[in-house]
């Protein structure tokens, strides 16, 4: 079966836009039943000049990439508002990075904080939720070579030095677990329920150069499994759909080189500067070294003027 590649932002809505789906993606990373859920892609753009370090400097770059294309090029995050069998209500922050930014963790972290600002409307009324973060990253973590990885958390009695299994609704909702998920690491392992959801991400069986489209030759054994290739199929045979992908690789390979140039600017400055820094440091010692020689010279002619009074008294 040929299937589109997930990790670009219209085929992921695609997929998260199906509440089956949704729900078994979801589900499975976090391991538990999911009741019901609400997919919202969140949508940026920004216009204006930016800093070297500012976190919206993508944004920016997006929108100079519209005006070459002729379209909108934006970035997708997704909120998902869940209800779990246990009847919890959680706020799940999805985001997809393709590629490596140098301030990629700056924006991160600005959207986590922005999340973490906001109620959430929940039956009318305005709650604070629990928030967990899943991160799709199509790049390597140099330091962690597991392809799916989930930090959480534990109370922790630091008297007895026990684990406290009680929950608190103040610490739930001022901490959270987080899910990485690096698709250039998933293998062809096809056993839990989890590998089956990874082999969808799995960068491997292209059929094209671009690497926008795969065959999946996996058994598609269960109903999840094939409602999920059945979107990801239309997705990546359907020629207005896979239109879509190409605009949007052509127009992230524009940004990326866009960030390449930016970041060598950056390097450049950075080695000028440091050339100023040697220098002035350089200057500095010397400026010592001539002031030290001159406390020398200064308490040797002490010396002898001490010495020489000395002999005529």
């Amino acid at each position: 079966m040929i299937i589109a590649n997930p990790i670009y932002d219209v085929v992921f809505k695609k997929m998260m836009e199906n509440e089956r789906v949704a729900k078994f993606f979801i589900g499975t990373l976090l391991d538990q039943t999911i009741e019901s859920v609400e997919v919202k892609p969140q949508e940026y753009t920004y216009k204006g000049e930016f800093e070297e370090n500012d976190p919206k400097a993508i944004e920016i770059i997006e929108e100079r990439i519209r005006k070459r294309f002729n379209i909108w090029v934006y970035r997708l995050d997704f909120i998902a508002t869940i209800k779990t069998d246990t009847g919890e209500l959680k706020k799940v922050l999805i985001e997809i990075q393709k590629a490596k930014n140098h301030i990629d963790l700056m924006r991160f972290r600005n959207y986590l904080a922005e999340q973490y600002k906001k109620e959430d409307l929940v039956n009318n009324e305005k709650v604070i939720l629990p928030i967990t973060t899943i991160y799709i990253l199509g790049y390597k973590l140099l330091d962690l070579e597991y392809p799916c990885i989930k930090v959480e958390r534990n109370y922790k009695d630091l008297v007895n030095k026990t684990i406290i299994e009680s929950k608190s609704d103040f610490v739930e909702k001022l901490t959270h677990e987080s899910y990485i998920v690096q698709v250039e690491r998933i293998t062809d392992r096809y056993q839990t329920k989890l590998d089956k959801l990874l082999s969808i991400f799995e960068q491997n069986h292209f059929v094209d150069d671009n690497k926008l489209t795969k065959e999946f030759k996996h058994n598609v054994d269960n109903e999840d499994m094939r409602i999920a290739t059945d979107v990801l199929h239309e997705s990546g045979t359907n020629p207005e759909e896979k239109k879509k992908i190409e605009t949007e690789q052509e127009a992230w390979r524009t940004v990326n080189a866009a960030f390449q140039e930016q970041e060598k600017g950056f390097a450049k400055k950075l080695e000028e500067s440091k050339k100023v820094i040697e220098e002035k440091d350089k200057a500095l010692e010397e400026k010592d070294r001539l002031i030290q020689d001159l406390l020398k010279k200064l308490d040797e002619k002490n010396k002898n003027t001490l010495h020489d009074l000395s002999h005529s008294t």
